[in-house]
């Protein structure tokens, strides 16, 4: 057994501290709650108006429910029987950021985006008709691209 300090356990003990949740439908029940409430806002001025506009993260879902960190929110999802839940929830939070993609200043989204795994990458093909240019000579390449120019003015003639 842990040594415990008053309520905490000690530094160092193997035992861990008991589930902030013990079933899916108390743990869904909180994020329903955060999601209709959306108690995080911030000031944005609409027309001649400053209204409070709700925001959502998941720093402030992780909060929210009582996680000391972001990294506790994450580790429910390990948990098989709160993987769909917490998946669920995040994904509701990145359709948010996705939705916001199409407003003036999307670079919060963006950057909020790319660490929730979306990649932001252009693929560039430096081949000719399926085969490489790197593994050729000088003068190959140059018959080539001859090739390839007097190709298009004989189309045109």
């Amino acid at each position: 057994m842990a040594a415990k300090k008053g309520n905490k356990y000690a530094v160092g003990c193997t035992d861990r501290r008991p589930p902030l949740y013990n079933s899916v439908i108390e743990l869904q029940s909180k994020i329903d709650e955060y999601f209709e409430t959306m108690p995080d806002k911030r000031k944005t001025v609409v027309g001649d108006k400053v209204v409070d506009v709700p925001v959502c993260t998941i720093s402030g879902l992780a909060y929210f429910l009582g996680f000391e960190s972001r990294q506790s929110f994450y580790d429910y999802e390990k948990n098989e029987v709160f993987t769909y839940t917490i998946k669920s929830a995040r994904i509701r939070i990145e359709r948010m950021y996705e939705q916001n993609l199409s407003f003036n200043n999307p670079t919060g989204s963006i950057f909020a985006l790319k660490n929730m795994g979306w990649i932001d990458s252009q693929t560039l093909d430096h081949k000719n008709n399926g085969e490489s240019f790197n593994n050729i000579s000088d003068a190959e390449l140059i018959d080539r691209i001859t090739k390839l120019a007097t190709s298009g003015k004989e189309d045109r003639a």
